[in-house]
């Protein structure tokens, strides 16, 4: 799992204004090893990209880690707006 985090945050810090505000947190249901990113709301924009972009970059990257067994890997990006509601 550390592992996983390790290369998110590979990934997303050269991209981001606000390294130190990086949050990682993890979760795990019946299919997934759910990874939940936060940025700095200024950052936000630059981890998503125009059109998604960047987003579906860093998650194909990230997806493609495998786990033993049959659970997969899924990267949310918080955007801010589902935190307050």
């Amino acid at each position: 799992m550390k592992n996983v985090e390790t290369l998110i945050l590979t990934i997303v810090k050269p991209l981001v204004s606000y390294p130190e505000r990086i949050t990682i947190e993890r979760s795990e249901s019946d299919r997934f090893y759910e990874f939940h990113l936060s940025v700095a709301d200024e950052d936000v924009g630059r981890i998503i990209g125009r059109h998604g972009r960047v987003a579906q970059a860093i998650r194909n990257v990230v997806y493609s880690f495998r786990f033993h067994g049959e659970k997969r890997v899924r990267l949310v990006i918080e955007d801010g707006k589902s935190k307050n509601s």
